[in-house]
Order: structure tokens, then sequence, then C-alpha cells
């Protein structure tokens, strides 16, 4: 039978895994920092209204240049970044929709960027741990990856940022805000420490920005002085159109221009045009949810310090959690229960999503009942 190592792999792709969580039957999923909400009726409506007035024309590419869909994320990067600012000033009036990019998930417009900027001979440099897939986006372009430890408690100083890419010369810088899997938010002075110390493209990774707490800085308002500085972001967290497929970056249209070298024909699909489109369209209703997912966060953080466990601050839609004696264990113990949450790989830690008032609680009582029946399931006990 043949196998993965009787074909001519790349070398440097031998031995590697792909990237994926346990996809299983449970009745409480809150392993992949989903947004538990559905969509809302009448976004469904609009969508569908959007999809079917495009079916007959289907014998046609789409839009290249996905003009509509940059306009409106224009809208809603301007908007959001003004709400965020919080004294009414509009720190990216200056954008306008050609600073904006598509593609089939934020991943995709990572994968663009590292097509672009990274390759054979050549490096990006990431801050662990953090989102699993820069290192495995970096990789499959053929550049090296480097990974700097962040502190103890995960954080990340502007003096360890800016020292480390001197020292390294890296052609593409990750930053991670608010941070996948930690959580915590990075202060905007990090990132203008990494942009004085870099010569290469810095990628700011804005995947959960709407679920921050008060205080976090979006690095959309850098982009004017900085034209080697690209925001990442995604409508599959705050959004809740994971199953759309649809990432965005902020950038200078240069870098656009880059971007346009090593993207696929046509990649964004007409009918994902004008599912995005309709989502946009209808931004506030999509996005009454967030509260109540930062509420559910909250009361996960509250539930899991009282029981004992090291809780990470978090600016995201998910908690990680130590102090655990045996992550496999107490991962299992939570499935057998129906509760299906994410071993990371980080000793001693697992992460769990916010989800909907009854999936938190059904969370929260799996694992109090665990806890009282096995307090060995703490570390320091």
């Amino acid at each position: 039978m043949l196998t993965l190592s009787d074909l001519p792999l790349r070398d440097d792709l031998r031995g590697k895994e792909p990237y994926g969580a346990p996809q299983l039957a449970v009745d409480v999923a809150l392993n992949v920092n989903e947004n538990s909400h559905p969509v809302p009726p009448a976004v469904v409506d609009a969508v569908r209204r959007g999809v079917d007035a495009q079916l007959r024309g289907l014998n046609r590419y789409p839009d290249r240049e996905f003009t509509r869909l940059r306009e409106l994320l224009l809208t809603y990067v301007q908007d959001f970044s003004s709400r965020q600012s919080g004294d009414g000033s509009t720190p990216a009036d200056f954008l306008t929709a050609d600073w904006l990019w598509a593609a089939n998930g934020s991943n995709e417009v990572l994968s663009h960027i590292l097509q672009a900027f990274g390759g054979p001979g050549r490096t990006a440099l990431g801050f662990v741990p953090s989102y699993s897939m820069h290192p495995l986006i970096t990789q499959s372009t053929g550049a090296r990856w480097i990974a700097v430890d962040r502190g103890e408690d995960f954080s990340l100083s502007a003096e360890t940022a800016a020292a480390a890419v001197r020292e390294h010369h890296p052609d593409v810088v990750f930053l991670c805000t608010p941070n996948n899997p930690t959580g915590g938010g990075l202060p905007a002075e990090v990132i203008e420490a990494v942009l004085h110390a870099s010569t290469g493209i810095v990628i700011v990774d804005e995947a959960y920005a709407e679920f921050a707490r008060p205080g976090y800085t979006t690095a959309v308002h850098l982009l004017r002085e900085n034209p080697r500085l690209v925001v990442s972001r995604t409508m599959s967290k705050a959004f809740a159109f994971a199953g759309v497929r649809l990432g965005y970056a902020i950038a200078h249209p240069a870098v656009t221009d880059a971007l346009r070298l090593v993207r696929l024909p046509y990649h964004l699909s007409a009918l994902t045009q004008a599912a995005a489109c309709a989502a946009l369209e209808h931004t506030p209703v999509l996005l009454d949810n967030v509260e109540a997912l930062i509420a559910e966060r909250d009361r996960m953080v509250t539930a899991l310090s009282e029981l004992g466990f090291d809780v990470a601050e978090t600016d995201a839609n998910f908690v990680l959690f130590g102090g655990v004696s045996d992550t496999r264990l107490l991962w299992q113990r939570l499935l057998d229960a129906g509760v299906l949450i994410r071993d990371i790989g980080i000793p001693g830690h697992l992460r769990v999503n916010a989800g909907t008032t009854e999936e938190t609680t059904a969370f929260i009582e799996a694992i109090s009942a665990i806890v009282a029946a096995h307090p060995e399931t703490l570390e320091n006990l």
C-alpha cells in the first residue's frame, strides 16, 4: 500500500503534522474558538438574497478585485477604529479601499503575505506560544521559522521583542494580539518597538480584536507611518462567519499590490463575496452577540479561578487555564461529560472558548464536578 513516505514529498515537509483540532460529535464544542451563536435570521435572509442574485451568473468569473467587499470592509475597519478610540476621533480616516485585501480565511491572507515576502532563503519570527498556523504557513513557503519564547506569564515586553528582531533580522515578524492561545493583548509600545527594529514585514494578527477589554488598541492607526505593517483580521470569530471563510488585511497599497503577484486567479468566489457583503451590510446585528460572549468568557474566568486554576488574562473569546496536573486526563474527563475543549500542547494548560450561556454553564458544571471528585486534577494538590 502506498504511504506518504513513498511519495516524492519535499524534504522540508517530511515528518510534519497537518493542522487540525478534533472534530467530534459532542453536545458542547468549545475547542476551536468559534462563535457559538448561530447567524441571526435577518442576516441569513440577506445572505440568501445576495447568493441568489449571483446564481444565474456563475458561468462568469467573479470580480477579481472584490470591489464592493473592499468598500464594505473599509467602512467596518474605520467604524471599529473610531469606536475603539473612545474619544470620537477617526484614527483610520486616511484609509481607502485599496488598503484592504481579502481571501479565504485569514490563513490564506497570511499565506499570501508569506508567499510574497517569505520563501526559500528567508525567515519569519514569532513569539511563542502563539497561533500554531504561523510556523506552518511560514514553512509551507520554504521559509525558515524562528521561535522566540515569551515570558513565563506569556507576556512580551518591548525590549525583548525588539532585541529578538535585531538579533535575527527576520524578513517577516508575527505579532498576535490578542494572542492565541494565551489570550492577552499586546501594548502598542511592543508593536512600535518591533516596527522600529525591523527592516521586513510586520504582521499584526488581530483575529480576536472585537473581544478585547477596554484599553486594547488596534494597530490600524500605525499603518499611516509604517508601510511595512500588515494588520490581519477575520470574519470567523466576532462575525460568526467561520463557515464562509473570509479573512482580510489592512496594508499599504504597495503591499496589497505585492499580494496580487501570488494570489490564485479569482481566488474569492462570487458566492463568498456575496455572503460576506451581506454580512457586512448587517454588521450591528451580527456583532450583537460579542458582548454576550465576553460575559460568558468572564464567567469562565471567575469560575476557573474559584476552582483553583491559574487563569491567564484574556482579551479574546477564549480562556487559557493552567495548574492542571494531567491535561490529557482532564480533557478526556470533560469529553466524557459531553464537553470538548482544546489541549494546545502547553504543559499544565488547557484552552476553552466562551459559548452560549447554556454551553458555558455545562462546562463550568462539568469541570466543577471533576475537581470535586478528583481534587488531584489541580497541579498543586
